[in-house]
């Protein structure tokens, strides 16, 4: 049976561990439960994959806001529908355990914003003999207010697979006309362990954009083996009754 007690000064909810009991908060009363479950453990490869995903997106979320205040939806928040997007990616798969507990990994497509600025499409591509991030942007299709942010996402390995997001504002000189549209142009869009994405922004408004990116490392996290070994660092996949699956 439930134990209830009135709320009086400071609510603490949450699950103690160490008593085996679970507090919240119902009707204004502090309800105990039991913490310990007796129902088996579900693991199976629709909720893994899912699980996954969530993670690494969550750490991926992390590392971009070090990167300045997310430009995405505030509802319900710019934190759900950043991974809300996310399910649009392929789907990594990480040990629990070891140098890649922890990773985060360059997706490509992955998003940086969302807003209701026209989408300024963009791919890596060759300008005059050199690498250029080219856009279908004119000088003449920029209004007043106007602002281009350039995010950079870098896939660092040195320690274990991480990702780092900067952004820079890119003024208009930096740009060169090209048949297609406006381009950046230098040597850094050669980096296969690097993505671009450039941001339309316009007050509190800003455009959809997502990274293009010529990198490949994270493929090797996307196989049938990637998924068994991660699985495993987990307890390894179960059936719907939580009976764990033989491989």
């Amino acid at each position: 049976m439930a134990r209830k007690n009135k709320v009086n000064g400071v609510i603490i909810t949450g699950r103690m561990k160490q008593s085996g009991i679970t507090l919240y908060l119902r009707n204004g009363e502090v309800v105990a439960r039991p913490a310990t479950s007796y129902q088996p453990k579900r693991r199976t490869r629709k909720q893994f994959i899912a699980r996954q995903q969530m993670l690494h997106s969550t750490r991926l979320w992390s590392a971009l806001k070090y990167a300045g205040a997310p430009l995405f939806p505030a509802q319900p928040t710019a934190y759900a529908r950043f991974l809300s997007l996310m399910h649009r990616t392929e789907v990594v798969f990480l040990p629990q355990r070891g140098r890649l507990d922890g990773a985060t990994l360059l997706l490509p497509e992955m998003p940086v914003s969302e807003g209701p600025l026209p989408t300024v499409k963009q791919h890596l591509g060759e300008v005059d003999g050199r690498m250029a991030l080219v856009t279908d942007l004119t000088r003449d299709s920029l209004r007043r207010g106007d602002k281009l942010i350039l995010y950079t996402l870098t896939q660092d390995i040195r320690w274990k697979p991480l990702v780092y997001f900067s952004r820079r504002e890119v003024m208009p000189d930096e740009l060169t006309d090209t048949a297609d549209g406006l381009a950046l142009i230098g040597d850094e869009f050669a980096d296969e362990m690097k993505g671009w994405a450039l941001v339309r922004i316009n007050g509190d408004r800003c455009s959809t954009q997502t990274a293009v990116t010529h990198c490949r490392y994270y493929r090797q996290f996307t196989t049938e083996e990637a998924l068994q070994e991660a699985a495993a660092s987990y307890g390894g996949l179960t059936d719907d009754g939580g009976h764990r699956v033989r491989r």
